[in-house]
């Protein structure tokens, strides 16, 4: 097997079976009026499906008060958004990709006046801000529970929606790295202090998650070393302590992990060449996604708000990925402002028509497409 065809072989994952290898990520989109998936966002995956493997959907907020802190992000309870996103299910389906959501909290990026109920603050693990001001909810354990018990919950809704696993969100700063990171966990409880402690909470939604789904539906967690509001965070500095980090997730069920980095092709410790998934995957056995300016020139950059935002970018190579996939250094490739500038991007790769490949530009953002 060599080069573009590592990428188009398939891939088995308990009950989740892909035609190929590439995903296309989570993506904010901020396209969802009165936090209901539509028909748009219904053909905007499906569009996509006719050829990636997988479909992770856009961060979609779990139920519970303070979960929410953008305006037209869907949610993932309540009668009218679980039929819209049976629609989309159906529609990936009918073009035989597969999908799972990205469930999600936000913890600190709740800002005063969100919806649904603006006079509900922010829920973080020490009460502190982005900014790291103490001027947010502390969680209580009763508070932790709830949410855990939303994760869980939203997980079997999606197992019942037929939806193909279900990908936890816990990086990029948002509730659950939050609790990973000791910056923001400052925590004297059983959820805070050292590494396993701030794995806790993650686990536990993990093994609560399991419990409702059963053991061969995918449990996927997404996470990051950097945050929005730090990009150069670490959460974990050498293999030692990214073992400690990923033993507790890989007891609960997590089953595979998306490695979130800006760059895939940069090495995440001294001394090797391996990147942020390859050390997960050869440390903790599971299969892992790369991600980070895959296909493109040029990575996204920050925000005024610290919010994650993009710049133009131009098309890439793709020879260095192709050595690393061959090689087994991770297992799935995501691909995400590639695909969205071309929807047919993998069948582009798969048949050497790279010169088609459009550039991502700012302005297809605000598109449908």
């Amino acid at each position: 097997m060599n080069g573009v065809d590592a990428l188009f072989q398939p891939f088995q994952l308990g009950d989740l079976k892909l035609r190929n290898r590439i995903v296309m990520p989570a993506m904010t989109r901020h396209r969802s009026p009165g936090n209901v998936p539509g028909d748009d966002v219904r053909d905007y995956y499906a569009r996509r499906a006719k050829s990636v493997g997988l479909i992770v959907t856009e961060g979609t907020c779990i139920n519970h008060p303070a979960a929410n802190a953008y305006e037209k992000i869907p949610f993932f309870h309540g009668a009218d958004a679980l039929v819209g996103w049976k629609r989309v299910v159906d529609a990936v389906h009918d073009q035989g990709g597969s999908i799972v959501p990205q469930l999600w909290h936000t913890g600190s990026a709740r800002h005063p006046g969100a919806s649904p109920d603006p006079s509900i603050p922010a829920f973080t693990p020490s009460g502190l801000t982005q900014s790291l001001e103490p001027l947010c909810h502390e969680m209580s354990q009763e508070d932790i529970e709830a949410v855990i018990e939303a994760f869980a919950a939203a997980a079997s809704d999606a197992k019942l929606l037929g939806f193909d696993g279900v990908e936890i969100h816990g990086a990029h700063g948002y509730l659950i790295d939050e609790f990973f990171w000791e910056k923001s966990n400052r925590r004297t409880d059983r959820y805070g202090g050292n590494i396993a402690n701030r794995v806790r909470f993650a686990a536990e939604i993990t093994a609560a998650i399991r419990g409702r789904v059963g053991p061969h539906f995918p449990i996927i967690l997404r996470w990051s070393q950097w945050k929005q509001q730090d990009y150069d965070a670490r959460l974990v500095t050498d293999p030692a302590s990214l073992e400690a980090f990923l033993d507790p997730l890989v007891d609960a069920g997590v089953d595979m992990f998306d490695c979130s980095t800006r760059r895939y092709y940069q090495p995440e410790f001294p001394g090797s060449d391996l990147n942020l998934a390859g050390w997960v995957k050869k440390i903790s056995g599971k299969p892992t996604i790369t991600v980070g300016n895959v296909g493109l020139d040029s990575d996204f950059v920050s925000g005024k708000d610290s919010r994650v935002t993009f710049q133009n970018a131009q098309t890439g190579s793709l020879d260095n990925l192709l050595e690393r996939l061959t090689a087994h250094e991770f297992d799935l490739v995501a691909v995400g402002r590639a695909i969205i500038a071309n929807p047919d991007w993998a069948e582009r790769v798969r048949d050497g028509d790279l010169q088609a490949l459009k550039p991502f530009s700012k302005d297809m953002l605000r598109q449908l497409y």
